[in-house]
């Protein structure tokens, strides 16, 4: 499988400090499987590569923003297209922000997919306090984010929280807005700051690697948002691999902001690159 990385392998620190790593973290839509209606599929070599990872000795963890189901329908639609993996294994947003509520005693309004919500269940959601804002797809209608700003613009301090950050994603081989194109809306309507937990956030990343007791420097983060997957992981200390699946776009490759420390064309290819110099 060809590899390519941004720079020479004599000269890459990623590729030199490659036997440190002790820990992988792995995006989900758009590394293991392309999203589509219906289901989806998984990329090619994907299964296969994280078996190898595995059968390493390497942790995996699969740090996620997916928003559209819960965390028990993810888990089953990855092990219907093969992958072996528990619910222990996975971090989705929901979980968190729920945690992050009950401590703060925090009662949301949500506007979330549908087909997500039954992870909600044990949030008090009376009298809300606050706005929870996931992926909701269709349900991002005028009617649902004016109601969301309405409660936002009603208190003295509002507080916002936003499942991701993401600007789009790609899906049935075309891009779709993601939530941070409409949680920006509600940012600039009730002069509010979001605070964002799932990927880029460096309190989500550090407890998937606290569940594996692997420190940032030590671990890997592979996926295909190059703000969100990449730079946030390298904000957050560890390294970060570029796959050319999912939402990549070839400018990625040039980001101003992002320099990837390696790009690949697949989860397979980085899972070479990884166990090769390891």
């Amino acid at each position: 499988m060809a590899t390519s990385t941004q720079c020479s392998e004599g000269f890459s620190p990623f590729i030199k400090n490659v036997t440190n790593i002790k820990g992988v973290l792995l995006d989900i839509t758009g590394v293991l499987y392309n999203s589509a209606q219906g289901g989806g599929h998984a990329i090619e070599g994907s299964v296969e590569a994280v078996k190898r990872l595995r059968k390493a000795g390497l942790p995996v963890r699969f740090c996620t923003n997916e928003t559209q189901c819960t965390t028990k329908a993810i888990v089953e639609k990855l092990q219907r297209l093969g992958f072996e993996l528990t619910e222990s294994e996975v971090f989705p947003p929901i979980p968190a922000v729920c945690s992050l509520m009950k401590a703060r005693a925090l009662r949301p309004h949500i506007l979330a997919h549908p087909a997500s919500l039954s992870d909600f269940s044990e949030i008090d959601q009376t009298n809300p306090n606050c706005v929870v804002v996931g992926d909701a797809a269709d349900m991002f209608t005028y009617h649902n984010l004016n109601k969301a700003f309405r409660i936002l613009i009603s208190m003295e301090t509002p507080v916002l929280f936003s499942l991701g950050q993401g600007k789009f994603y790609r899906e049935d081989d075309e891009l779709s807005l993601d939530v941070g194109a409409f949680v920006k809306a509600l940012e600039y309507a009730c002069d509010v700051q979001a605070e964002v937990v799932g990927k880029p956030s460096k309190t989500f990343f550090n407890t998937a690697l606290q569940d594996m007791n692997v420190s940032p420097e030590n671990a890997v983060m592979v996926g295909d948002d190059i703000l969100n997957d990449v730079g946030g992981a390298q904000k957050c200390g560890m390294y970060g691999i570029q796959v050319r699946t999912g939402k990549f776009r070839p400018q990625d490759e040039h980001h101003p902001q992002v320099t990837p420390d390696a790009v690949v064309d697949n989860l397979a290819a980085a899972v070479d690159l990884l166990l090769t110099h390891r």
